[in-house]
């Protein structure tokens, strides 16, 4: 028989993968035998990287590699081989970003942590995988050993002559300046905090109706006892309050998972970063089982987690689940899940585009391959104006590489429509392709900043028996904006279930038009000929609440609100400027059925 050479060479291919599969095995290495010691002072950072190369030249093609590290604190520092250059969606694009624990190209790894507590000193991103697949943390915990934020506790509020005498927490490194204004420092890095969220030291609750509030950290006296007294007019902060004292600065998440594919995290936990919890982009498959943004438990003297979200997927593809978590006392949303649009810039034939990023907080990563689908929206009203496209080529115009760059040529296909040109509106490219479903199913998620849920994916989206307890904002919010933040984009198919909401709303921030508010950003609405959302289905959840706003819709094309049921309480006055318990503002194709059960407790 005559065999043809690609024949050959596929029959060799088969032949050698059943060869490792049927040779592959488990490597077990544990790194405190490699030199990793836990309970020291001494940073283990280099120790780490030595010991996790050393495991990983044991491992041959198909052998997942586990790596054991013992039971303890391990104490991690800056150290200058492993600096790195990484652009990170949403987050401080400053370059290059000290790393603790790297995992960089390669394949079935686990790192099991058997409960070790990774402490971080300075400004750190404690964990980065980049090209993994098959990959697994677990069993650990993250936090920093002097955290950005400063907690300070409320001694005295002279409302009168609006003043107030404040005790920084005892991590709180700080100075005084010659011209008295208090700065935070610690290993590289100085800030003075400019912003704070206030909570009750009672129920660790986000004090109602005060959202981001001004702190007094300027003209600041000092006073024999140690406390410090400054100009700070809030009548809202009575003595006893804790209130958590930050910039607005983002430079690093606690893991960041960058093109990758079939990523676990099971029962990690982190308790503090200056970013994100979690930040994973451009990768497939992402799977959270017991991932917790969380405190030290009911007695943590710290009331914060998180300077940000706890996680935030960008331009990922796949699944991603996140079962079972917990999330708290963070600085944003749970979750946040989109991809980001491109704004057109340029049409340079019937073909060929350019577009580039716009928000000062994404760029630099890779948009799209080749093969992408890609729809072109109408940013004014929100409308497709063109899809499907395919991506035929896409280059970096002001970078040599992707690395770093906002600006992208891109070839479609397709001819595009002659009216998709800048000079005759304002345009947006949304990555069809690199959007996930995503499964959000028995989590927990209290006191904290902003809002509790964010999906913008045209793919199945389940949430399902959840408790979203004292989320101040919004408990979910669908959104898409090509606009402002430039996250995209329509949500096709989701679904809320049997979930519970408890006090959303005692706050107000951004597009929190009720306690699940479907609010994408469409500056002309008037002007819209279609529908952003569609196939939403909102069934068996429980609201809990003292204020009207139970679900705000806009442009939404498929709209279901069944078996829903309400307990009214009087723990805070009402508060939002929406006195309807369903408001719809462009909405077809609707069935809402009213909620049973009203009567107030």
């Amino acid at each position: 028989m005559k065999t043809f050479p690609n024949l050959r060479s596929l029959m060799a291919a088969l032949i050698l993968s059943a060869t490792l599969a049927a040779g592959a095995k488990t490597i077990e290495v544990n790194l405190t035998a490699l030199g990793v010691k836990p309970d020291t002072q001494k940073s283990q950072t280099l120790n780490l990287r030595r010991a996790i190369t050393k495991a990983m030249s044991r491992q041959n093609p198909g052998d997942t590699l586990l790596m054991h590290l013992a039971p303890g604190t391990y104490h991690f520092s800056p150290a200058k081989e492993l600096r790195r250059t990484l652009f990170i969606s949403n987050h401080d694009q400053d370059n290059p970003k000290n790393v603790g624990i790297e995992l960089n190209s390669c394949t079935n790894i686990i790192l099991d942590g058997n409960g070790a507590d990774l402490r971080f000193d300075g400004r750190m991103l404690p964990i980065v995988m980049t090209a993994t697949t098959d990959c697994q943390l677990r069993n650990l915990s993250i936090d920093f050993t002097n955290p950005q934020i400063s907690q300070v506790t409320i001694l005295n509020n002279d409302t009168i002559r609006g003043i107030i005498t404040y005790r920084p927490a005892e991590y709180v490194k700080y100075r005084i300046t010659t011209d008295s204004t208090l700065i935070a420092y610690g290993n590289g890095w100085e800030q003075q905090p400019i912003v704070g969220i206030a909570f009750d030291p009672r129920t660790r609750h986000m004090i109602y109706n005060t959202s981001d509030i001004n702190v007094g950290t300027t003209s600041v006296t000092p006073l024999p006892d140690g406390s410090l007294q400054a100009p700070w007019r809030d009548p809202r902060l009575p003595a006893g309050t804790i209130v958590a004292m930050r910039s607005y600065a983002r430079p690093c998440p606690a893991i960041f998972i960058d093109e990758s594919r079939d990523i676990a995290l099971t029962n990690v936990t982190v308790h503090y970063a200056e970013g994100m919890g979690l930040l994973a982009q451009n990768t497939c498959n992402i799977a959270l089982n017991g991932f917790n943004v969380s405190l030290r438990g009911d007695t943590d003297p710290r009331y914060f987690t998180t300077q940000a979200d706890a996680t935030h997927f960008s331009g990922c593809s796949g699944t991603i689940t996140s079962i079972g978590g917990l999330y708290e006392a963070m600085m944003d949303d749970a979750i946040n899940v989109h991809g980001t649009y491109l704004k057109l810039t340029s049409r340079i034939d019937d073909n060929t585009f350019e577009a580039a990023y716009q928000h000062p907080q994404t760029y630099g990563f890779r948009w799209a391959n080749p093969g992408d689908s890609v729809a072109v929206i109408s940013s004014p009203t929100m409308d497709i104006a063109q899809t499907p496209l395919t991506i035929a080529s896409i280059t970096p115009v002001d970078q040599p590489t992707v690395s770093g760059a906002k600006l992208f040529r891109i070839r479609f296909n397709e001819t595009v429509d002659i009216s998709i040109d800048p000079d005759r509106g304002s345009f947006g490219f949304e990555n069809l392709t690199a959007t996930p479903s995503v499964r959000f199913a028995d989590n927990t998620i209290r006191n904290n900043r902003a809002r509790g849920a964010l999906f913008s994916t045209p793919r199945p989206v389940m949430v399902e028996n959840n408790l979203f307890d004292h989320t101040s904002g919004s408990a979910i919010l669908l959104c898409g904006d090509c606009n402002g933040w430039y996250e995209t984009g329509a949500c096709r198919n989701v679904t809320i279930r049997s979930n519970r909401f408890i006090n959303a709303l005692t706050n107000l921030f951004q597009f929190t038009n009720a306690v699940i508010s479907i609010y994408p950003e469409i500056p002309d609405l008037l002007g819209q000929h279609g529908y952003f959302h569609s196939g939403i289905t909102i069934v068996d959840n429980h609201f809990d609440t003292f204020d009207a706003p139970l679900l705000y819709a806009k442009s939404v094309d498929g709209l279901l609100f069944r078996h829903n049921t309400l307990s009214t309480n009087h723990d805070f006055p009402p508060l939002h400027w929406n006195r309807s318990q369903i408001l719809l503002h462009r909405v077809t194709n609707a069935a809402i059925d009213p909620v049973t059960n009203p009567a107030s407790n």
